[in-house]
């Protein structure tokens, strides 16, 4: 880890979402970005859905949808999201946190870690 700074390992992960998102959800976002705040990593992509999804996500009932199936596709790729954090990380995950915007078409995901990642970087 200490061979890499704090914004090369930003960009490796962020690197890893917009290749998960192509491979696992079928279409990558048109920008992603990843901020280490002491003990989380907060990764934010924006144009994720899909144009059937921005259709559906028109009215009330297609927006749950969207967000439903798009939180169980999470949930079947946990394990995956985990692996890309410690992998580009070294820190365990605590905890897993995630929404998507079907207005703005914007996704976040927030990890908390075992440790103050931002201390290895003094």
């Amino acid at each position: 880890m200490p061979d890499r700074t704090k914004g090369q390992i930003e960009s490796q992960i962020s690197e890893a979402f917009i290749k998960f998102e192509k491979e696992y959800m079928g279409r990558g976002p048109t920008e992603t970005k990843t901020y280490i705040i002491k003990d989380m990593i907060f990764v934010r992509l924006k144009g994720v859905l899909t144009p059937a999804e921005t259709q559906l996500a028109k009215t009330n009932e297609g927006a749950r949808m969207i967000k439903e199936s798009r939180r169980m596709l999470r949930e079947g790729a946990r394990s995956l999201l985990e692996k890309i954090v410690l992998d580009n990380s070294g820190c365990q995950i605590v905890s897993l946190h995630t929404d998507i915007s079907t207005k703005t078409g914007e996704r976040i995901f927030v990890f908390t870690l075992n440790q103050n990642l931002e201390e290895k970087f003094r």
